[in-house]
């Protein structure tokens, strides 16, 4: 079999769904180095301060952004800070438990009110400047001698935090700072249903880390929006097979481009045996125990146990392995009172990938799932924090109570990343360093594994056009 009789063409999306490609001249006039060409990406894109001013005016301003995890905040009076671009949002939870997001600044002086993540004392927003206060919901409880200011300042409207839009889906706080924007649901069509087919709702955080990263926030998040380097990359993941076995492996997966900006990349299978993986016990045992070493997310130990518990049961050559795999772990899980997603068509997105527009990416298998987040860091266009979570589906009521972060780790950190994310970030600073050479003017890309990036940049585009003067 050749790689022609395995490649799923690159597939686009139909009817509403379907991303809307390469921008008219208009849209183009007013971007600097805009998108001409879906297969050419120019390089200034990734580190120009005008392109990158540009994102801090119009795109992450009025833009739906994923800032937290609900269980970060698990009770009234918790609070965590969400920092982009040098805007500090504070995440509140509120008594009767909804959540509120509020602009981290005092409207007195400007001081910023708290940082980190925490719990606030009595239930109020202290400023550590001169001890004004608000309530939960951002309303003024308190002015520290307010006899000597003029009414005008004292107005409760104006003394008011001021608030983002907040919608919850899927155990996550996303965050708007652009009142009038369309609900979250539209931003996020019609990735949302897909990502709701895999249970993403039932899970929580197992750990959550960061790195900090010379490299555009763009450059990074891209990294994740192909399986093609999976050869280079990641050569143990090929499990001793050769480049031709590297090319037929990224050959089974198909690439899917939507409108909003989003993407996807999945299994190619389509029912039919050659489109089929198939595994030895052995082969399926070892890939999982790579992700399990590797990574510690998408297949965690648990998982792997269960399939190992079967390799004495099956004979090592039954092409059903994996099928029975799969049904031992949903034994297991409903016995504990893990709560799964049904199966069905929507396991195609196992091992695969759904990138939310700007800078949120999910990679679910099975009851898991691994999520990247990327931001720019301390105003440069050349650097950027890259947040990794580990995100699994535990028994009803034995969920963590709060989540919190592990810490910030150095890329070439043995102790705290796994060899999969370790040879990921050390190519990202790389391509960030060579975008500086004259030997290079533009990022040429595949439109059979690549285009999801090509899709991204075009909305981004059109999110800074569609407020430009």
């Amino acid at each position: 079999m050749t790689v022609a009789d395995l490649n799923p063409k690159f597939t686009w999306a139909e009817g509403d769904e379907a991303p809307l490609g390469t921008n008219p001249p208009e849209v183009q006039a007013k971007v600097p180095h805009p998108m001409r060409d879906s297969r050419f990406v120019p390089k200034e894109r990734y580190y120009s301060r005008e392109f990158f001013e540009l994102e801090k005016k119009y795109l992450w301003p009025h833009t739906w952004l994923m800032a937290a995890r609900e269980e970060e905040i698990p009770n009234p009076g918790d609070y965590v800070e969400y920092e982009i671009a040098g805007t500090s949002i504070l995440i509140v939870r509120q008594r009767d438990r909804t959540v509120k997001a509020l602009h981290n600044v005092c409207r007195h002086r400007a001081t910023e009110l708290a940082k980190g993540q925490g719990r606030l004392p009595g239930g109020q927003l202290v400023c550590p400047f001169h001890g004004w206060r608000w309530n939960l919901d951002g309303s003024s409880s308190f002015v520290f001698g307010e006899k000597a200011f003029e009414p005008a300042c004292l107005n409760q409207d104006d003394l008011a935090l001021r608030e983002c839009l907040v919608e919850l889906w899927a155990g996550m706080v996303w965050i708007n700072m652009d009142l009038g924007a369309r609900p979250l649901s539209d931003h996020l069509d019609p990735v949302q249903k897909l990502l709701d087919g895999v249970g993403v709702g039932n899970m929580r955080v197992k750990w959550w880390k960061q790195v900090v990263l010379n490299a555009n926030w763009k450059m990074a998040q891209e990294a994740f929006f192909e399986g093609y380097h999976v050869t280079q990359t990641h050569p143990q993941l090929l499990m001793g097979g050769d480049e031709e076995y590297g090319e037929l492996k990224a050959a089974q997966v198909a690439y899917t481009t939507f409108k909003n900006g989003h993407a996807r990349f999945q299994s190619a299978s389509k029912g039919d045996a050659e489109y089929e993986p198939v595994f030895d016990s052995e082969e399926f045992i070892e890939a999982g125990r790579l992700l399990v070493t590797g990574q510690d997310a998408m297949t965690l130990e648990n998982d792997l146990r269960i399939f190992e518990g079967l390799r004495n049961k099956i004979p090592q050559d039954d092409p059903k392995f994996t099928q029975a795999a799969i049904a031992a772990l949903y034994e297991y899980a409903e016995g504990a009172g893990i709560p799964m997603a049904p199966m069905g068509p929507a396991m195609q997105l196992w091992g695969g990938d759904i990138y939310m527009f700007p800078n949120y990416l999910m990679l679910p298998m099975y009851g898991n799932c691994l999520a990247y987040r990327s931001r720019p860091y301390k105003d440069d266009p050349e650097w950027c924090i890259f947040d990794v979570w580990s995100l699994t589906t535990y028994p009803v009521g034995q969920e963590p109570e709060r989540a919190e972060l592990t810490g910030v780790f150095d890329k070439d950190d043995t102790e705290n990343w796994g060899l999969i994310p370790r040879q990921d970030f050390s190519n990202i600073e790389r391509q960030q360093r060579g975008l500086h050479s004259p030997g290079f003017t533009e990022l040429r890309l595949s439109s059979q594994y690549e285009l999801s990036i090509s899709n991204m940049h075009e909305e981004l585009d059109r999110q800074i056009a569609s407020r430009a003067e």
